[in-house]
């Protein structure tokens, strides 16, 4: 104990010369943390990024496929119409849903939210197609040769015995 005491003196002579140094962190923390109230989390930008991706997709319903289609003036295929919608919120994906699949967190299929990218096996190979989670089990995708933009249940039979999985994209 012996040892200690010239430090412990030290450390108290410090708080008696200057007391208000402890107020003023006091108040650097306050400070600190209101802003940080102002601020959205990490995890509601990254919802709210997600979201907005579900709802603008939403926008394209009815946009004719055209296989390598990137644009509404052109026409979708699956990764365009994904890779469009997620380039109007300031992220650039890969151009293909295979090279897509491999962005993003894995997500299980009953964590699905809004925004969630989920994919399938259309071609006899995985993440060879992919859509846009919109909840209650419907997404919107650039389906096929033919069709236009539009919205299916991951329930029926063709896209649930497709299904290859999820991924989430944060702020890439």
């Amino acid at each position: 104990m012996r040892r200690y005491l010239p430090a412990l003196f030290l450390v108290f002579s410090c708080l008696a010369i200057f007391p208000c140094q402890a107020d003023q962190v006091d108040e650097d923390f306050r400070s600190v943390r209101l802003q940080l109230t102002d601020e959205p989390s990490l995890f509601q930008r990254t919802t709210n990024h997600a979201e907005n991706a579900a709802e603008r997709a939403l926008a394209f319903i009815g946009i004719r496929y055209r296989r390598g289609g990137s644009s509404p003036e052109t026409g979708f295929d699956c990764s365009g119409l994904v890779g469009h919608v997620f380039k109007t919120l300031g992220t650039v994906l890969p151009r293909t849903a295979r090279e897509i699949s491999h962005k993003g967190e894995l997500v299980h299929q009953d964590e699905l939210q809004p925004g969630d990218l989920v994919f399938f096996n259309t071609m006899r190979r995985t993440f060879s197609h992919v859509g846009i989670y919109l909840g209650n089990q419907q997404f919107v995708h650039a389906p096929a040769s033919g069709g236009q933009v539009r919205i299916d249940n991951l329930r029926e039979k063709y896209w649930s015995k497709r299904y290859n999985g999820a991924r989430r994209l944060g702020s890439l």
